[in-house]
């Protein structure tokens, strides 16, 4: 990890910060934060309402609010963020799996507008289940992978 002063966060990053928003003041040091591990492009923070102990947030030091208007450069920097502190977690929280999760506005449980991936440390017998499953009607399917198809 790179320790930063909030001077240096603030000159190597390009600034692009909207003042209402709280990832941004605990990017420039307006809120504290527990962080984990910063670059110059990324911050990782512990979640001040994690699911398990452990639950780090990742998130750009440049303002974007979802993946729709994240960079794919940005992206993948994140990824790389996110892989190198998932091997954190599962070596020193000593948990048996992580998820990777990006909410993706509100109906998806975005909660704060700046684009975050969450890293969620998992016990096996932590008691979280994962969401429902459904199943496809017939020809549903072939609908689906025919309406996105159409907007790559």
């Amino acid at each position: 990890m790179t320790d930063k002063t909030n001077e240096e966060v603030n000159q190597n990053t390009n600034n692009n910060h909207n003042e209402d928003c709280v990832f941004c003041k605990i990017i420039d040091g307006t809120i504290p934060s527990f962080k984990v591990y910063e670059d110059d492009e990324t911050l990782a923070i512990l979640d001040i309402a994690p699911t398990n102990y452990g639950h780090t947030l990742v998130i750009p030091k440049d303002h974007t609010e979802n993946i729709y208007t994240l960079s794919a450069e940005l992206l993948c920097r994140m990824i790389m963020t996110v892989q190198k502190v998932s091997v954190a977690i599962r070596n020193g929280a000593d948990v048996d799996g992580v998820n990777i999760i990006m909410n993706n506005e509100p109906a998806a449980g975005q909660i704060v507008n700046h684009a975050h991936i969450h890293i969620i440390p998992r016990l096996n017998d932590d008691g979280l289940v994962h969401w429902p499953h459904k199943e496809y009607k017939e020809g549903d399917m072939k609908v689906y992978q025919d309406k996105i198809r159409a907007e790559l």
